[in-house]
């Protein structure tokens, strides 16, 4: 687990600690002391503590002028237990709509596992991004599955392309169009 970096390759574009707006600004990392876990497992220090003690993200980019945020997930993403939607709803997600985002790319690759509670954050989430969007991009099935049968997928888009989007190769702009002519084309 302490060998999973977050994506940096975008890092040159944007940096959420040194985003005045971010809130994340004014982190400092260490390349060398690992001190948050995951089923007591250290993980790579770059990736950003938000107050669940499962579940850890990376705002990889972010475009205050078009709306949008990519964010990577690493953990096990528990709502029955930690409330994580709720942490995730008020420490992140209601800051960045104050800035004016209002379509988020979760990024769920190194997800291990999600286990369900009620909607109402995701629906609130959903409600307060209301010409917005969230996307669930790259998700492990059996956590799709979770989604499906807890009815989160009302809230979160993923499936068919969304599944195994080869995000990396692109800039974070292609990617948001990309997604963005995904959701259009299946809205029409």
């Amino acid at each position: 687990m302490q060998d999973i970096e977050p994506y940096y390759s975008w890092s040159h574009l944007y940096t959420a600690a040194e985003d005045e707006l971010s809130p994340f600004y004014g982190r400092e990392y260490s390349e060398f002391e690992y001190s948050n876990t995951i089923y007591n497992y250290y993980i790579h220090p770059q990736w950003d503590d938000f107050g669940s003690s499962t579940l850890y993200v990376k705002v990889l980019f972010v475009d205050y002028e078009i709306g949008f945020a990519i964010i990577e997930m690493i953990g096990e993403w528990n709502d029955a237990i930690n409330n994580d939607i709720m942490t995730i709803k008020r420490d992140l997600i209601d800051l960045m709509i104050q800035q004016g985002i209002d379509k988020y790319i979760l990024i769920g690759e190194n997800v291990l596992n999600f286990h369900a509670s009620d909607d109402c954050y995701y629906q609130e989430w959903f409600d307060d991004t209301e010409d917005g969007w969230v996307v669930a991009l790259n998700f492990r099935d059996y956590i799709k599955e979770e989604f499906n049968k807890n009815s989160i997928d009302y809230y979160l888009v993923f499936g068919g392309e969304l599944d195994e989007m080869l995000w990396r190769i692109h800039s974070p702009n292609e990617l948001y169009e990309r997604i963005n002519e995904i959701i259009n084309h299946r809205l029409a």
